[in-house]
């Protein structure tokens, strides 16, 4: 009695498929005859597991719950490089900018963005003597993440975080009394103090809890100033800028 499996493309479940050789390790491959699909060629089962479908979605998704590299080592029982270079490799599709705010030209906006809270979070890559700011901004209206950067905790940091913000045309600024703010940022326009700043210091817990590399006491923490920004990026894009941090370009 014959017996007939039905083989669907993986990445666009097309059935128009073709044989294509045989691995190293004598597995049968198959071609995808889409022209659109941005699969290559396939096998239905692989050795390593890290090439299987969904693997790599899965070591972006536990980086950014609190898994270290070596705890998704483990769990899905792939190398520690491979982790490494698929994190690496999600840097270049980052935005700084919350694209629901900005528009793609940079221009600003028709209605001036009312107010915005302004908060910078300490961590460190390596050890405490390299400490690594994340400076960030939320709208102080609906929570949500602004823009942000990385960096020390100085004023040439917080420049870079005030150009990428001022497309938005900010009416009010709400910070605590570090000098940056006070040196850059109009008087008028400006309001020091804890008690309009309460959502954005939330909003450093939630970060804190999500991501170890942020926490205050932890053995889990970077050894890279790029897997250290691009693992908190992947967070914000995702969280707060409702981006898909698993396409290969996110603008």
């Amino acid at each position: 009695m014959a017996c007939y499996q039905e083989i669907t493309c993986p990445q666009c479940g097309g059935t128009h498929l073709t044989k294509s050789g045989l691995s190293a390790c004598g597995t049968q491959r198959y071609r995808c005859q889409n022209p659109d699909c941005p699969a290559k060629t396939f096998m239905l089962h692989y050795q390593y597991k890290a090439y299987e479908p969904g693997v790599k979605e899965q070591i972006v998704e536990m980086a950014i719950n609190s898994s270290g590299v070596r705890d998704t080592e483990r769990v899905l029982r792939i190398s520690k490089g491979t982790v490494i270079s698929t994190l690496k490799k999600k840097a270049s599709t980052l935005v700084q900018v919350n694209p629901r705010y900005a528009k793609a030209t940079n221009e600003p906006l028709e209605v001036r963005l009312g107010a915005a809270e302004w908060d910078e979070q300490w961590s460190f890559v390596g050890s405490k003597a390299n400490p690594r700011w994340l400076w960030y901004a939320v709208d102080h209206a609906t929570h949500k993440v602004l823009a942000y950067v990385f960096g020390r905790r100085t004023d040439e940091v917080f420049k870079e975080l005030k150009a990428l913000l001022a497309p938005l045309n900010i009416a009010r600024y709400f910070t605590d009394d570090w000098g940056a703010y006070g040196r850059h940022l109009a008087p008028s326009s400006h309001d020091v103090g804890k008690r309009n700043t309460q959502k954005i210091e939330r909003k450093n817990l939630n970060f804190r809890t999500w991501i170890k590399r942020l926490a205050r006491r932890t053995i889990c923490f970077s050894k890279l100033e790029l897997m250290h920004d691009t693992v908190i990026g992947l967070l914000i894009n995702k969280l707060e800028f409702g981006l898909d941090i698993h396409t290969k370009s996110q603008v």
